[in-house]
């Protein structure tokens, strides 16, 4: 029973089905002129225009990547030269990704001035931070949509009214890898100009990612070469990966209602079962359908997911793998050390049963029954 999803997500049979195709049948470059290359062409073209539907972009504003890492790389740094000569000052939060964080530190190990935003309890920033902090010498603003871990919202569409407001030259940028076909947004009406997005955070393959840049702006390529994805990212397409992407958005996109829907009821379900006989127990709620942080004080995150999986129950621990590291995310919304290390996260999709979920509840209940003794 996997709740993982947040990590990374089950592949759908219709992305599967466009991958095997590509690579069995229309496996040609799709910069050859023959006809296995144009063949190969159309697959490349669907595929971006499905993504544009789902983003709610135009074709020409989506430039395929390897992943949401490369994506938030390149809105990074790519910002930062778009925008030299406005300045040197960036404004981000300390709950971003590390994709997000690691280059703007590089970025101010070269020189730039680093805002970050103090986060509310949710793990969103809010808007009037953002308006307090802006200076004219702003370059760049980059704020996850949906935090990757507490599942807060972050409303990007009031940011960039206020950038408007102050006539700003800055350049929004957000990551909405784990907004993208969770929480319902268009490109046109959010108002960033630069939007990444991943494959296998949708029930598409590993290996690709999109960055959507807005129409009209000047924006340095990520790779020099042979000129695809219109001389911004040159290389040869990973095609596979990018026709799962684009039948993953497909599908993605036409049942987004329903299954935000149905994962906001087991959400809310798992969160009633969990407050329910467990004294003490402490819960982080976003507001994504998809993502919820529940914490037991006194009890580690290492024990407890062992202790599932030896029900063959997948979960993930919002505290950091390496070196004993703890959440970055969870100590600046200003948790406990405690209640950092006894973090959980549960992710679902839309494949996740009712089912899972009461034995998910099941096993956490057992694990505060039978690990008591042997941790207090």
């Amino acid at each position: 029973m996997y709740f993982d999803n947040a990590s990374t997500t089950r592949v759908c049979d219709e992305a599967a089905a466009a991958a095997l195709r590509v690579m069995t049948v229309n496996y040609g470059n799709p910069s050859s002129t023959h006809t296995l290359g144009r063949e190969a062409r159309r697959e490349l073209d669907t595929a971006r225009r499905a993504v544009a539907r789902a983003l709610g972009a135009s074709e020409n504003e989506i430039f395929f990547t390897s992943g949401g890492t490369e994506g938030d790389n390149w809105a990074i740094f790519g910002g930062a030269e778009a925008r030299r000569h406005t300045g040197r000052h960036i404004i981000t939060s300390p709950t971003e990704h590390d994709a997000v964080l690691k280059p703007i530190e590089n970025l101010r190990a070269a020189g730039y001035e680093v805002t970050y935003l103090r986060p509310e309890a949710s793990g969103a920033i809010s808007p009037e931070k953002v308006a307090a902090a802006l200076r004219s010498d702003t370059a760049l603003i980059s704020l996850m949509m949906v935090n990757n871990e507490t599942g807060a919202v972050t409303d990007i569409p009031a940011i960039r009214e206020i950038l408007n407001r102050e006539k700003s030259e800055a350049l929004l940028h957000t990551d909405a890898v784990q907004g993208f076909l969770k929480v319902p947004f268009a490109a046109k009406s959010l108002g960033a100009d630069l939007i990444t997005i991943s494959a296998h955070k949708i029930h598409g393959a590993k290996g690709a990612g999109a960055l959507y840049i807005r129409r009209a702006l000047r924006f340095p390529p990520q790779f020099l070469g042979g000129g695809q994805e219109s001389g911004l990212r040159s290389g040869t397409e990973g095609l596979p990966q990018i026709a799962a992407f684009g039948e993953a958005a497909k599908v993605g996109f036409e049942k987004m209602r329903e299954s935000a829907a149905f994962m906001e009821e087991l959400r809310s379900h798992i969160l009633g079962r969990l407050t329910i006989g467990i004294p003490g127990i402490i819960t982080v709620d976003g507001g994504a359908p998809h993502i919820l942080s529940v914490s037991l004080p006194g009890y580690k995150s290492e024990v407890l997911m062992n202790y599932l999986e030896a029900r063959d129950i997948f979960v993930s621990k919002s505290s950091a793998c390496k070196k004993g590291g703890r959440s970055h995310v969870l100590a600046a919304i200003g948790l406990k050390n405690e209640v950092i290390d006894g973090a959980l996260r549960i992710s679902l999709s839309r494949y996740t049963t009712p089912e899972e979920c009461d034995a998910l509840c099941d096993a956490i209940h057992d694990a505060v029954r039978e690990l008591f003794t042997v941790l207090r």
